[in-house]
């Protein structure tokens, strides 16, 4: 068996045992990067960590550390509080509100699966209490966070435009930051009116605001009702608790905004002026900003380290650190030329977008992100098809499946479902997320490779 074959059999392996054990993907790829770099190429422990992608690394370490800063001084309660209101009685308006909220956080920093969780627990409060399918509050929450995921100044963004400024390839980050929040919003505007969005349209509504829910946890073993009108195991407003009679309001203490929050929202806009209009480093400018405020106020910055998504770090770095010991091996280019070699750019432009969007289902976007983009790299150097145009496909067909209620964001929303609705929010999750395996890639397929952009 060849050496490029080896690493080939490595990665699958190392995605596979994450998905069906508890070990950490990102542990998985360091070891394998170790044994195979030493055992199968002759490599020195300085050679493997020579790889080591230091770069995505402090970006990480800045944008979520800064954004733990923001969530324990309250400034993101606080933001969530602020819009929700804006909405004022209006039941149809409260997913969407959702779906801005998540999108913001995510924009900003939020890894996606912290946003779903702090937003999913409210916005299935909501589901329940004014009864809004869960699968239309789920899903907008989700698509919300993926809507935000690829701005430059985000995890996904960081790390798709990292890789693809590392390989050389041409890069448009506001297109692709575009591109995924235009594509969100549309399928979330057909999630909208295929899931109860008239009935929320015509139905009058009390003001509503912001509640705390309790965060469940990820086992949802609700037993599903034996009545309702859903199909293909979706909620139908039948499955769900009835609405509170009108004029019934919770208590909304109206807080102001405090010093922390202030500073806060100055320094994350600091950060988006810094990145967006200077060009200044995503990651240092954001440890800046995060330092700065831990010294403004050192109480509510103290427990923030502790809350870094290190697991999102490790993987990251692991996944990434394997694929360069790929690149030097030349396994790379072994698979860029078998790509090539199927003769049609195009079948072979959805080909690999189909196989993203089945591993995400599965496996870490965030894996996924950091290994598929350079392994078409050859491909995409041939000139064939659009470089800009199919990092765009690929990078929504591999983070839109994240509905999956095998991914970490679908299993939060099946975690929140409204009592007994568990299981057939997973199965509506279910049918949903691998339906999106087969549309998205054709989709974005149709939409930006097919036209032949650059």
């Amino acid at each position: 068996m060849s050496i490029q074959l080896v690493t080939v059999v490595a990665l699958a392996l190392v995605f596979l045992i994450a998905t069906l054990l508890p070990v950490h993907m990102g542990a998985l790829a360091f070891v394998a990067a170790f044994v195979i770099g030493t055992v199968f190429a002759g490599e020195s422990t300085d050679d493997i960590v020579s790889g080591f992608p230091g770069d995505l690394f402090v970006i990480l370490v800045g944008v979520t550390l800064l954004f733990a800063i923001a969530k324990g001084n309250g400034t993101v309660d606080r933001l969530v509080q602020l819009v929700v209101r804006a909405v004022g009685g209006r039941i149809a308006l409260i997913p969407w509100v959702m779906f801005v909220v998540t999108a913001t956080l995510t924009a900003v920093g939020a890894v996606v699966p912290a946003a779903v969780a702090i937003i999913a627990p409210i916005g299935m409060g909501f589901a329940r209490r004014y009864k809004i399918n869960p699968m239309l509050m789920g899903l907008l929450i989700i698509n919300g966070a993926s809507a935000g995921g690829f701005s430059p100044i985000s995890i996904f963004g960081s790390i798709v435009n990292g890789v693809v400024a590392r390989d050389n390839l041409p890069s448009n980050p506001g297109l692709l930051f575009a591109s995924s929040f235009v594509f969100n919003l549309v399928l979330s505007a057909v999630v909208f009116f295929l899931f109860g969005g008239r009935e929320l349209i015509r139905r009058s509504s009390t003001m509503v605001t912001v509640t705390a829910q309790p965060a469940l946890a990820l086992t949802g073993s609700g037993t599903p009702p034996t009545t309702g009108t859903g199909t293909g195991g979706v909620p139908g407003p039948d499955d769900i608790e009835p609405v509170p009679s009108g004029g019934e309001t919770e208590e909304d203490e109206r807080l102001p905004l405090t010093r922390d929050h202030v500073f806060t929202l100055i320094g994350l806009a600091a950060l988006a002026v810094g990145a967006l209009v200077f060009g200044l480093d995503v990651g240092f400018t954001a440890l800046t900003v995060a330092t700065v405020l831990s010294l403004v106020s050192p109480r509510s910055a103290k427990a923030a380290i502790g809350e870094v998504a290190w697991p999102t770090v490790l993987l990251i770095c692991g996944i990434v650190t394997f694929v360069a010991l790929m690149e030097r091996v030349g396994t790379i280019e072994w698979l860029g030329n078998a790509v090539t070699g199927i003769g049609s750019p195009l079948l072979a432009a959805i080909l690999i977008c189909a196989i993203g969007a089945i591993v995400s289902a599965f496996a870490s976007t965030t894996g996924i992100l950091g290994a598929l983009i350079p392994l078409a790299v050859p491909f995409l150097l041939a000139g064939e098809v659009g470089a800009v145009s199919m990092i765009i496909a690929l990078a929504i067909s591999s983070s839109v499946v994240d509905s999956s209620p095998f991914s970490t964001s679908g299993a939060l929303v099946v975690a929140n479902s409204p009592a007994g609705q568990n299981d057939k929010v997973f199965r509506g999750l279910m049918i949903w997320g691998f339906s999106m395996c087969a549309i998205a890639p054709l989709t974005t397929w149709l939409l930006f490779i097919l036209p032949g952009w650059s």
